[in-house]
């Protein structure tokens, strides 16, 4: 696929106005409670890895499936979000991961088997799908332009405190021998703070519109706006939603196809980076390297996590002032560098601490980069009518890639240690992966910076008009 990534022109931005952001702000933390239980349940199972292998004597197949069964039920979330979205509302459908979330918190917890372990991790993993269709695609429709891009990020900040809270909890767990079982039990705190959050959230107003309920989504833009933008918003959603007729099949029309390919595109990119794995298997691959196990292994994973804390914090500025394009660009180049340290130090056989820089750096870089922008560029770049349908799609790609990955990472890393006596192998791989991701995004990937969303859909209609 080739295209020319000239920038969505300015011409549909708006003039700078007061918004409600404290409004806003509240409605992005609570949207975006889903990432944090991704986060979460992702540092989660990396930090109860190493108990589950002891107690289900796992082999290296079934630690990949132990890992990667959240991520299989990740990919029918998005299938069943075509439905929920659309029909039941992008809050609804929030609503409906969050229970599945529960399930799986009280299933994994009380398991008897691997089994049962991996069943209600896939029922988890449906709930994952779910909240990453539509939490990112309910801040984007609520956001100002100029706040879109970091309002959406607030998923990726609350991805990180997740993550974080994860390992000072699976470290305390480990530490006073309270076993994989309460690691899990715990994710039912944020699961019950993310219920009783959404009851207070209003509905998003392109999805009212949509539905014809016009004068419920002028209340929402309002408090967002101010009476005379919600008017003006509210008039251009109508004039995109009457642009793009509705239709089963409409997410195929020519206009749709462009930003369809890159956004799987550049999805797939966001899992098959080799970051994602450090994370997922971080205490395994400090154990492996000589760190020891348990507790210590978790705890020295630590930096990583601090480190994407401390990224993520720094790209709310960064997506602010730079282009998408350019910011990801770096981020992926920074990411293949990482990678290829990683393989210089597991080919000397350096100290087991330090591949601790390289896996600080990788994360550093995927978060302050990779990580946001994908979300970010994919909630916004569909037009209104095919959004939901749209992200769907992308995520099953999304989640599809990840669950390979996150299967055949431990026997790809086995078979390497077998066969040349060192995984190195496999970060040369994930370095060729980043710079192809960087130049995807400097030959294909469009400037979506700063333009309203019907600015954004128009954009792409005239294109598909020229050349469908």
């Amino acid at each position: 696929m080739s295209m020319n990534p000239d920038p969505v022109r300015p011409a549909g931005t708006t003039s700078r106005q007061p918004y409600n952001l404290r409004y806003l702000a509240g409605i992005a933390l609570v949207a975006s409670a889903g990432g944090f239980l991704f986060g979460y349940d992702l540092a989660l199972i990396a930090g109860a890895l190493p108990f589950l292998k002891r107690d289900f004597a796992l082999s290296s197949a079934l630690t990949g499936w132990a890992a990667s069964s959240a991520t299989m039920g990740a990919i029918i979330g998005p299938l069943l979000g075509l439905w929920f979205a659309d029909t039941i509302g992008r809050r609804r459908t929030m609503m409906l991961s969050a229970t599945a979330f529960l399930a799986s918190t009280i299933g994994c917890a009380i398991a008897a088997t691997v089994g049962q372990f991996t069943l209600w991790r896939v029922v988890g993993g449906m709930g994952v799908g779910l909240a990453m269709i539509s939490c990112p695609i309910y801040i984007a429709e609520l956001s100002p332009p100029r706040l879109r891009g970091p309002l959406v990020n607030v998923i990726q900040l609350v991805n990180v405190l997740g993550i974080l809270l994860a390992v000072v909890v699976g470290y305390l767990v480990a530490e006073y021998g309270g076993g994989w079982r309460l690691m899990f039990a715990s994710q039912g705190v944020p699961v019950a703070v993310l219920i009783l959050g959404l009851l207070l959230v209003p509905e998003s107003p392109r999805w009212l519109t949509a539905k014809g309920h016009t004068d419920r989504a002028l209340e929402v833009l309002k408090r967002i706006n101010g009476i005379e933008r919600a008017r003006e918003e509210l008039a251009e959603i109508i004039a995109d939603l009457k642009a793009s007729l509705p239709g089963p099949f409409e997410v195929l029309k020519p206009y749709c196809r462009k930003p369809l390919q890159v956004s799987i595109i550049l999805m797939i990119f966001s899992q098959v980076n080799g970051v994602n794995m450090i994370l997922l298997y971080g205490p395994t691959i400090l154990h492996d390297a000589g760190i020891s196990f348990g507790a210590n292994s978790v705890l020295t994973a630590l930096p990583t996590y601090l480190t994407i804390l401390v990224a993520t914090v720094i790209s709310f500025p960064l997506i602010h002032r730079y282009s998408r394009r350019g910011l990801l660009i770096a981020s992926a180049l920074s990411m293949g560098f990482s990678h290829l340290l990683m393989a210089a130090l597991l080919a000397l056989h350096a100290p087991a601490l330090s591949v601790l820089v390289p896996m600080m750096l990788g994360a550093g870089s995927f978060t302050l980069g990779l990580a946001p922008l994908s979300w970010i560029i994919v909630s916004e770049i569909f037009p209104n009518r095919v959004r939901s349908q749209a992200l769907a799609i992308v995520c099953v790609f999304l989640f599809g890639s990840s669950f390979l990955t996150a299967l055949a990472f431990p026997m790809a890393m086995d078979w390497l240690r077998q066969t040349t006596g060192t995984p190195a192998g496999m970060y040369v791989v994930f370095a060729a992966v980043c710079v192809s991701c960087a130049w995807f995004g400097w030959r294909v990937l469009p400037e979506t910076k700063g333009l309203s969303l019907e600015a954004i859909g128009e954009f792409w209609r005239a294109r598909g008009t020229r050349k469908g």
